[in-house]
């Protein structure tokens, strides 16, 4: 859909940018739009209030190759790219948004911290096996005292012969009950700050190692969000990930793809948000005629549309860049940072169009309103992502 994905029509200039999506990019987003209607429309709600994980059907996603998008084939992956990605993801927060985070946090960060930091063997036993849904993944950076300062962690691996021992604490980690392999930063040399952190890959079933307490959230209910303890684990020397040391400069690399599949989950949620807000005004009738028929809603759904719109534009631009392996981390955190932001007022719209019945669950439109609010947090907060943008426009 972007330059150097499709040909070029003969009657454009050559510096003409094509914004559609060829026949296999819609193939995908028909495909998985009709999966999350059939498939997880009908239980979202029961997901949501009994916080139930849907193991089931992360499972299923599985089989269709959507745990593993943006991997290539000799490790199992759907060969596929960040455009494609960028629309799986999409269409699954369209239904629901905590389907979409699962799947995001597998891929994008435990998956993709293993395909870009490790080595040969790390990708062929752990990819091979998370791209398929086989495994799931889980990553943990945050702490309970240390959220945006990742360079202020605690946790520690000290080498000990052939193994690391890891002690310590994160927190905020979504799939943590449920992975079967996480990749955790700790500190290994605490006078290096940042450059002293360093990245593990620790199975499920490793001794001293278990999940912790289960967070009960305001949204995203039926996505995990676990504490994880380290008590004395004991890790074979084989699962450093990357470069002793280079733990903190790989995490801000898998979050430059990250911040994009967080700016995916935004924008399906915005489109949820709309699409309930955009049916509800033409069958809601006030004074004698459908609420739509009224200025003020029709501004509302024209804003909505239009920054919906623009976000998008953002997110795939980041989506293709990454393709075309160009550094991303200034689209990226521009993507992430107005998509997240449009989220929240599009839902937010979302309640004031359906007036009171936006407050109670018979629709949809609560649920976003929740939903919608961790995308301004995870992955870096707003605030930080404006840190970001500033300090790259400023380079030089």
């Amino acid at each position: 859909m972007w330059v150097g994905r499709t040909p070029p029509r003969p009657d454009r200039s050559e510096n003409a940018l094509d914004f559609q999506l060829n026949e296999e990019q819609l193939h995908l987003k028909k495909s998985v739009r009709e999966f999350a209607e059939r498939e997880i429309l009908p239980h979202v709600m029961q997901w949501d209030e009994a916080g139930e994980f849907p193991l089931a059907t992360i499972k299923d996603l599985g089989k269709l190759g959507l745990m593993g998008t943006i991997f290539p084939h000799e490790y199992n992956g759907a060969g596929m790219g960040y455009v494609e990605y960028v629309i799986a993801i999409d269409e699954l927060s369209r239904v629901d948004g905590s389907v979409g985070i699962i799947v995001a946090a597998h891929t994008s960060l435990c998956s993709n911290h293993i395909f870009l930091a490790g080595n040969e063997e790390q990708k062929k036993k752990y990819i091979s096996k998370l791209a398929t849904g086989e495994f799931i993944g889980a990553w943990g950076l945050t702490e309970p005292s240390s959220g945006s300062d990742a360079g202020s962690a605690r946790m520690t691996a000290v080498r000990k012969g052939n193994n690391w021992v890891l002690n310590g604490s994160k927190t905020f980690c979504t799939n943590g009950h449920y992975a079967d392999c996480l990749v955790i930063l700790a500190v290994t040399d605490r006078a290096a700050h940042t450059h002293g952190l360093s990245a593990f890959i620790v199975d499920k079933d490793t001794k001293g190692f278990r999940p912790g307490k289960k967070e009960n959230k305001l949204g995203l209910r039926a996505s995990d969000t676990a504490e994880l303890i380290f008590e004395d684990c004991v890790v074979p020397a084989e699962n450093l990930l990357g470069k002793e040391g280079d733990g903190f400069i790989d995490a801000m690399r898998v979050l430059d793809g990250g911040r994009i599949s967080i700016a995916a989950l935004s924008l399906g949620m915005a489109q949820g948000a709309y699409e309930a807000a955009l049916k509800y005004s033409k069958q809601r009738k006030q004074f004698g005629k459908a609420i739509s028929d009224f200025q003020a809603i029709q501004w509302k759904l024209a804003d909505m549309a239009t920054e919906i719109d623009a976000a998008r534009l953002l997110t795939m631009r980041a989506a293709s860049m990454k393709d075309a392996g160009l550094k991303t981390t200034l689209e990226s955190s521009m993507a992430k940072l107005y998509a997240s932001e449009v989220a929240v007022k599009c839902a937010n719209e979302g309640v004031q169009i359906h007036g009171g019945y936006g407050f109670i669950k018979d629709y949809p439109a609560e649920k976003f309103y929740r939903d919608v609010k961790l995308c301004t947090i995870g992955e870096g907060t707003s605030e930080i992502q404006r840190l970001v943008i500033a300090r790259q426009l400023l380079k030089d």
